[in-house]
C-alpha cells in the first residue's frame, strides 16, 4: 500500500509540474517603438495600430507604452508580409526599418513572477523588399543563438532552456542594416499557475492515496 501511495502522489505531482511547464504565460503589456511604413519608403504601413496603450499608433517609430497589440494577440501571420499587410497599418506584422528604427527593443511585462523556459518568435524571412530575419536577437541584453526560418519563408524561432525569472523581459532585434525586420507574434512559455485540469489530476491522486491509506488501516484493525 505504501507503494500505491507513493505512486499516486508522484503521478499527481508530475501532472501538475508538466502542466506548469507547458503553460503559455500571460503578457500584461509591452513597450516598444512603433513599426515603420510609407513615411520611410514602405509599400504599406507596418504599425501596431490596434495597440491598447499610450503612444502615436500611426506614427513611424513612435514610443508605445503600457498596452498590448499585434505581438501578443494570438494572430500568427499565415503568409508573407506583402500578402497580408495594408496601407491602413492593420496587418498581423510589426515591421521596423533599420535606417529609421535601428535595433528595436521590446520590453514585455508578464503576469505574476513566473520562470520563462521558452520564448517563441514568429518572423518573416521572405527576403522580399528588404525583409530579412534579424542578424541577432538579444534576450534580456544577452545575444542568444537561434536558427532563423529558411530563406524565402516565414516561421517560428524558438529559444529553449532559458530559465529566466522575474516578470519583465526584453527582446531586441538587431537588423540587417539593408532593410526591415517583421515580427507577427511573441510567446512566452514557462512555469505559470497550473491549469484547472492539472489541479483535478493532483486531487484525484491524493484521493487515491487517501483511499489506499484507509483500506490499509481497516485491514490492520481487522
Amino acid at each position: 500500500m505504501k507503494t500505491v501511495l507513493i505512486s499516486a502522489l508522484a503521478i499527481a505531482l508530475m501532472a501538475v509540474a508538466g502542466e506548469a511547464r507547458a503553460a503559455q504565460l500571460v503578457v500584461t503589456s509591452y513597450d516598444m517603438p512603433n513599426g515603420d511604413g510609407q513615411a520611410h519608403g514602405g509599400s504599406f504601413n507596418y504599425w501596431d495600430k490596434n495597440y491598447t496603450g499610450a503612444g502615436a499608433k500611426t506614427t513611424d517609430g513612435a514610443p508605445l507604452t503600457g498596452g498590448v497589440g499585434d505581438l501578443t494577440d494570438g494572430v500568427v501571420a499565415s503568409d508573407f508580409w506583402f500578402n497580408v499587410e495594408n496601407a491602413a497599418g492593420e496587418g498581423p506584422y510589426v515591421g521596423w526599418y533599420a535606417p529609421n528604427t535601428l535595433n528595436p527593443k521590446v520590453v514585455f511585462n508578464l503576469s505574476g513572477t513566473p520562470t520563462v523556459n521558452e520564448i517563441r518568435i514568429h518572423l518573416d524571412n521572405s527576403r522580399a523588399g528588404g525583409v530579412f530575419a534579424p542578424a541577432s536577437i538579444l534576450i534580456d541584453g544577452v545575444n542568444t543563438a537561434f536558427t532563423a526560418p529558411a530563406n524565402g519563408s516565414i516561421g517560428w524561432v524558438t529559444f529553449t532552456g532559458l530559465n529566466l525569472t522575474g516578470s519583465t523581459h526584453s527582446i531586441q532585434f538587431e537588423q540587417d542594416l539593408r532593410g526591415w525586420v517583421f515580427v507577427s507574434e511573441v510567446q512566452f512559455i514557462g512555469g505559470g499557475v497550473p491549469e484547472p485540469a492539472a489541479w483535478a489530476m493532483m486531487l484525484a491522486g491524493f484521493g487515491m492515496a487517501g483511499a489506499a491509506m484507509r483500506k490499509r488501516n481497516k485491514v490492520a484493525t481487522v
